[in-house]
């Protein structure tokens, strides 16, 4: 298991960047402007680990910004951790055998969603590319939110 990054919701994009970048001196390895999901992500890393973050996609923070308003209350303002895991099923059913809910399943091969006993979202993503689709994940329904 390899930690990748750390998501966090925020109301002003540039107000943040001030704050994360010219502030606190993390640096922008990358963003992505999503049209159709209304949101930008934008990747950072502190100065020590730029490399890493540029090669491994680790260890970062994410700062995501939804353009359409919304308050973010119960701490919604925090995303989730997320892992990279050399076999996301094997995980997925290792949780799910000792109680967890597998809140997003990896239906795709590549992603799903977990939660803490403390409620933490966490993210499992498949490190390489995307298992083949299996049950009985492929299958399984999204149980609560993530």
């Amino acid at each position: 298991m390899q930690y990748l990054h750390t998501m966090v919701r925020v109301h002003d994009l540039e107000k943040s960047l001030h704050f994360y970048c010219d502030l606190l001196g993390l640096k922008e390895i990358s963003r992505k402007d999503s049209e159709k999901g209304r949101f930008t992500l934008v990747f950072l890393a502190a100065p020590g680990d730029e490399a890493r973050a540029r090669e491994d996609r680790a260890p970062m923070i994410e700062l995501t910004y939804n353009w359409d308003t919304e308050e973010y209350t119960g701490g919604r303002n925090f995303g989730h951790l997320a892992y990279r895991v050399d076999d996301i099923y094997s995980l997925c059913e290792h949780l799910k055998s000792n109680g967890v809910v597998i809140n997003r399943p990896p239906r795709d091969g590549y992603m799903a969603f977990v939660r803490s006993p403390d409620g933490i979202s966490i993210e499992l993503l498949q490190k390489g590319d995307a298992l083949a689709p299996k049950e009985p994940w492929v299958s399984m329904e999204n149980t609560g939110s993530w």
